[in-house]
């Protein structure tokens, strides 16, 4: 793509053509084409010519506009293409919507309105506006159709450059003067409408070239085919309905997947048969549509019985699916319907209108598919499961506003398939489950629990202090995992005997314990808290040998505890990198000092601190990269997280992150953090446009978990509410009206209260909360958002 921008000379000159990853933020021009001789051309330009020209008025008025919106780069078709080489216009067109997707800003001239027909930006039509503007030829001409469809912003203008409204605040005359839905001009989600609907939105238009009425249709159908002018109007859109048929029945023609596992974790080498648990789970489980659920407390194994489980299906029956569902929440189960979906190749799984459930579900009940299990992890809390949606939307599944029933219903009881489940909460397992068929999961025995230790430690025979060890550790899986992983870390300075002794000096860490409500992870004061305690050694353990490590479990205990990216842990340039630069500083004080604590990670401007080394400055991003790896192995070796299958994103036990807050909480950090995070979260969520749903449904959960809390700092209120907006913006683009409703007034108020009610990030939130109105049919609320936005952007 080659782009404008202004020279020394203030005169508009032309990029190289710049390859896909290397365009920056550009404005793009929309117009219609008046005689060849009166636009200025790639030549024109090249050559220094052209300025006398009619059409360089246009060129200028998209410069200067440019400019005013804080962008240095331009797009303008006359010029930008060089229409001599036919590889680059046969490339051009098939980018041409791309092109106009992507652009920061379009910008519509329309020639013959004037200001004189118009008061001033933003203001109601008067008759003479509102009639030029209806009967304008940009609205009759093919090429436009995309530029008006493909842009998320879209701005009109008149022929002195005076703003008119956009697409947003005139979507109700476009619509009137188009026909299109108004819905299909603001979401960009065009997949959606069938294809003769889309057709028909063209059928009036017109384009210079008579092939042109089928290229400038390729965009909006998603397909791409050579142009061949000269083959007429009926065979080129021949050509291109045989691309739209080939496109549309690409997943028919997917092959079939064949039975496999899909568990996120790899077999633990070092298991410990639990024989009486794997016996009743198996008794269970070999009766048809079974249904069992494991239940007891966090980090008693749970969810590695379960994983071995998985495996022992699959070792037994190699014609079964296993399926691992993390159902922690809705927007965790939801993703993991949509892989089972991507997995098994399910048809019609990218239609973004599709009812991923449905989908699923249908899938699973059929027999044909053969056997099958669904884990379901974490299922803490089934509410989001048995909500029910009458008149609402709070399913990621609802597009309509129809759809009524509980998500459970899209967990189907047949005979091919069963159900295992792994919860905390008998209450929230029994929604699911019958009360026969819940197992209790209880500490290990004092045999299994030596094996356990054993293993993790490599260590053939078994002494007095491992013993006294187990039973200290109440015979918890996770503290004895994490017990050894500390002990082998630092052995031989550190035996079991050391470990135990260090262990029963600690009760003054016993401060702060969790207490248990109902449908939250809390624990009753009384109860004995050994996890957190050998948690709390381990912490101060890793915080003097790799306070790094610290920085980034610090970071990852305010994000949703599933499916944490290391996009969102890792420094960028400007934060405090990871690694071995802050295991260099001096740690002044002691982690039990208080407030004299002096924290590897503070961003203070005392001397000092925050000074880079000659070695920092020249550090390569592999350097950074090994320091992240080498953080998240300390964190592994520790239990405190997980790498999932992916080896991209990461797990952490809810437990593990409720002590971690507490920890920070007791060391006056946690705010600190909860800050990072949110600012953190802000820069890397993405908007909610198409090309961004796949980082945004990555993220959507750790926006769910930041919009829980709001921070207190002005700074952090305004990072939070650019999370809510972003999240609102995409629950909208996925069709779920009320969450985006919920999420855009909270931006909405804090942008009010922080900002004020007239500045332009305030206006995108109420025009936010308008769209999540007009998604929901709440036209006549949403309206009045609209005129609100438009009247104060006068």
């Amino acid at each position: 793509m080659r782009l404008l921008k202004r020279d020394d000379r203030n005169e508009p000159s032309l990029t190289d053509d710049l390859p896909p990853d290397k365009i920056p933020r550009y404005a793009i021009l929309s117009h219609t084409w008046g005689p060849d001789s009166d636009e200025v051309t790639y030549r024109d330009l090249t050559e220094g010519i052209g300025k006398d020209k009619v059409g360089y008025k246009k060129i200028q008025f998209c410069a200067e506009q440019a400019k005013r919106d804080d962008l240095e780069y331009f797009w303008v078709d006359t010029c930008c293409i060089k229409k001599s080489d036919p590889t680059e216009v046969q490339r051009s067109i098939n980018s041409m919507f791309r092109w106009y997707r992507d652009a920061t800003r379009c910008y519509v001239y329309l020639s013959n309105i004037s200001a004189a027909d118009s008061k001033r930006d933003g203001q109601q039509p008067e008759p003479l506006w509102d009639s030029a503007f209806r009967g304008h030829r940009w609205f009759t001409r093919g090429w436009t159709l995309q530029e008006l469809l493909a842009p998320v912003s879209v701005e009109f203008f008149t022929q002195e450059g005076q703003r008119l409204g956009d697409k947003l605040s005139l979507a109700p005359t476009i619509h009137e003067i188009t026909g299109i839905p108004i819905q299909a001009l603001l979401d960009n989600r065009l997949s959606q409408y069938n294809v003769e609907e889309r057709f028909k939105w063209a059928e009036k238009r017109e384009t210079t070239y008579e092939e042109d009425w089928a290229y400038c249709l390729l965009g909006i159908f998603g397909v791409f085919m050579l142009p061949n002018y000269g083959e007429g109007k009926d065979y080129a859109v021949r050509r291109l309905r045989k691309e739209i048929d080939e496109v549309s029945g690409s997943e028919q023609s997917e092959s079939r997947s064949n039975p496999s596992i899909m568990i996120p974790f790899s077999r633990d080498e070092d298991f410990v048969e639990r024989q009486a648990l794997l016996d009743q789970m198996s008794r269970n489980g070999v009766k048809p549509g079974s249904r069992t659920a494991l239940v007891g407390l966090g980090g008693v194994g749970k969810s590695q019985l379960a994983i071995e489980y998985g495996y022992r299906i699959r070792d037994q029956s190699p014609a079964s699916w296993v399926f691992w569902v993390h159902a922690s929440n809705g927007a965790r189960f939801e993703q993991s319907f949509r892989e089972i979906a991507a997995f098994v190749k399910i048809p019609g799984r990218h239609d973004p209108k599709a009812n991923i459930f449905q989908l699923v579900h249908d899938w699973l009940g059929d027999g044909r598919n053969g056997r099958w299990m669904l884990i379901l992890d974490n299922l803490d809390d089934a509410g989001f499961l048995t909500a029910s949606c009458i008149g609402g939307d709070k399913h990621p599944a609802d597009k309509d506003g129809t759809y009524t029933q509980p998500l459970i219903w899209c967990l189907p009881q047949c005979q091919n398939g069963s159900i295992l489940v792994t919860s905390r909460s008998n209450e929230a397992a029994s929604e699911l489950v019958e009360d026969r068929h819940i197992i209790a999961v209880n500490p290990m025995d004092k045999e299994d629990a030596l094996a356990l230790l054993q293993k993790k430690l490599r260590q053939c025979e078994v002494g007095d202090s491992m013993d006294e060890l187990v039973t200290a550790l109440e015979c918890m899986p996770l503290a004895i995992v994490q017990a050894a992983a500390y002990i082998s870390q630092t052995w031989p300075p550190c035996s079991v005997q050391q470990y135990l002794d260090k262990f029963r000096k600690s009760t003054r860490k016993k401060a702060g314990l969790l207490s248990y409500e109902s449908g939250k992870l809390r624990r009753d004061t009384g109860a004995k808290n050994s996890i957190l305690i050998t948690w709390q050694i381990s912490f101060d353990h890793i915080y003097k040998i790799r306070p790094s490590a610290v920085h980034i479990l610090s970071l990852m205990s305010f994000c949703d505890r599933q499916g944490i990216p290391a996009s969102l842990l890792q420094c960028q340039d400007g934060e405090i990198k990871s690694g071995q630069e802050q295991n260099e500083r001096p740690i002044q004080g002691n982690i039990e000092d208080g407030d004299n604590t002096v924290f590897p990670w503070d961003n203070s401007d005392e001397e000092g601190n925050g000074e880079d080394s000659d070695d920092d400055e020249d550090s390569s991003d592999d350097g950074e990269n090994i320091g992240f790896r080498d953080d998240i192995m300390t964190l592994r070796n520790f239990s405190f997280i997980s790498t999932n299958g992916d080896g991209k994103t990461f797990e952490m036990h809810r437990l593990v992150q409720l002590a971690t807050l507490e920890w920070l909480e007791a060391h006056g950090q946690q705010d600190h953090w909860r800050n990072q995070f949110l600012r953190r979260l802000s820069e890397r969520l993405p908007t909610g446009e198409y090309r961004n749903w796949i980082e945004c449904r990555a993220l959507f959960p750790h926006a769910k978990s930041a919009a829980a809390v709001a921070p207190k700092e002005e700074k952090s209120l305004q990072n939070w509410a650019t999370i809510l907006y972003k999240a609102a913006w995409y629950t909208w683009s996925m069709g779920n009206g009320a969450e985006a409703e919920e999420l855009s007034r909270q931006a909405m108020r804090v942008r009010k209260k922080v900002l004020g009610r007239e500045q332009e990030e305030t206006l995108d939130a109420i025009a936010m909360v308008a769209l999540a109105l007009n998604l929901r049919g709440r036209w006549e609320e949403a309206e009045k958002l609209f005129v609100q936005v438009m009247e104060t952007r006068k």
